[in-house]
């Protein structure tokens, strides 16, 4: 597709069956394309009044760059975003590289799609402007919904209702589409913040950075940096562990000064990107325990809403952005008829999956924050002993995966 602007071609056959996807994130809005491709009538409802991403980078691995090409956005992705050359894993304080796993071409090659890193605005203006602006409701806070077995009713805090055939609670992790369909615990602290900020890459050319993502491990915290916005800035992630969250909003602008006191001490190129920043923000890093179900009659959840996950293998969105292309793979089997039997199919196909890449990130906290001695020691041979194309191979599960082939997933209780 040429043009950033053109939206997804409305159906030429309505079909009555209509969606309300609660949320106008990246992964409501994706969902929105894929079932509008479908030809069903799919309306978005997101709370706030503007979608807008606070500055930071987000990676598109393979798994999910795949399925935004088919929503259209190859060019957006290609133009905006950034393909690695390499993952680097590094040490804190000498800076010692401890394996760099080829990207670029060779994760292209390996799984049939680019990995790509991108600014989060970018990636959700591309999606905003294929989604026809009349389906994207503003300003619809979500109060409360009913399934009423053969249709859905949901009222919204400026006095609209709606009714649907189907809702899908797309509302991120403090989501209200869980928390009145599903109940359960709000999202637990898991011990981390993330500090984030973007910087002009010019103001960092002394480093010559190469066009890598970089981790740095050390005790208790660690650093990722990589390339967004072809080339012009420069993404840093900044993880500490620290016992409690008590600042009053999950994500807020922090001091600069906070995040470099943190990371004193560590390697100077740390340092000197930290310095460099104008601007950073830091989120409580929140989680849920897996869901034992995510769907129920004619409700479903997608992304952060069913399965919120650490950061540590930068699968947050792609999960979010797969949901999407299963959730419109099962509809479309079902010719928008038994939507309640879509859903389960849904939720059988994306659970387990999302369930062990929970576990892998989680898993991946552990192994970054080791304290310097005999576990780091060995866990730094392990990495620097592997070969380098180990990253790939160990985690082909996650890159490889075509969320959108659900004609032939087995793995629901017998059903092909």
């Amino acid at each position: 597709m040429s043009s950033s602007t053109k939206h997804a071609s409305e159906p030429t056959e309505r079909s009555q069956r209509s969606i309300a996807i609660i949320g106008g994130g990246i992964g409501g809005l994706s969902a929105g394309l894929s079932l509008l491709r479908l030809g069903l009538d799919v309306q978005v409802y997101e709370q706030t009044q503007t979608l807008r991403e606070v500055g930071a980078g987000i990676q598109i691995s393979p798994n999910a760059s795949r399925i935004l090409h088919r929503l259209g956005l190859v060019d957006e992705s290609a133009t905006r975003g950034v393909k690695p050359l390499a993952l680097r894993q590094r040490r804190w304080d000498d800076g010692r590289t401890l394996r760099r796993t080829p990207l670029g071409a060779a994760v292209e090659s390996a799984c049939g799609s680019p990995y790509y890193q991108s600014h989060r605005a970018d990636l959700l203006d591309a999606l905003k402007s294929r989604f026809p602006a009349e389906r994207l409701h503003m300003g619809h806070r979500l109060t409360d919904l009913v399934d009423h077995g053969d249709r859905v009713v949901a009222h919204f805090e400026n006095g609209k209702s709606i009714t649907v055939d189907a809702l899908i609670g797309a509302d991120g992790i403090h989501s209200l589409v869980r928390r009145n369909v599903f109940g359960g615990a709000r999202p637990q602290f898991t011990g981390c913040v993330a500090y984030r900020g973007l910087v002009v890459a010019e103001r960092l050319a002394s480093l010559e950075l190469p066009v890598e993502s970089q981790i740095w491990m050390g005790p208790g915290k660690h650093f990722v940096h990589y390339f967004v916005r072809g080339t012009e800035l420069v993404n840093f992630v900044a993880i500490v562990e620290q016992e409690s969250w008590m600042r009053e909003s999950w994500s807020e602008q922090a001091a600069v000064s906070e995040v470099r006191a943190a990371f004193e001490g560590w390697h100077p190129q740390v340092r000197t990107i930290l310095g460099a920043s104008e601007q950073s923000f830091v989120w409580g890093l929140f989680e849920h325990s897996p869901m034992t179900h995510w769907s129920t009659g004619r409700v479903a959840l997608l992304g952060d809403a069913c399965h919120a996950m650490l950061p540590f293998l930068a699968q947050g969105a792609a999960q979010a952005i797969e949901d999407a292309a299963a959730l419109a793979g099962c509809l479309a089997q079902v010719g928008g008829k038994d939507i309640p039997g879509a859903l389960r199919r849904y939720e059988c196909l994306r659970l387990p999956r999302a369930s062990r890449i929970q576990a892998a990130s989680r898993e991946n906290k552990i192994r970054f924050h080791l304290p310097d001695g005999p576990q780091q020691r060995e866990r730094d041979a392990q990495i620097r002993d592997s070969a380098t194309d180990w990253f790939l191979k160990a985690f082909g599960w996650v890159y490889g995966h075509d969320a959108g082939a659900v004609d032939g997933a087995t793995g629901c209780g017998g059903e092909g």
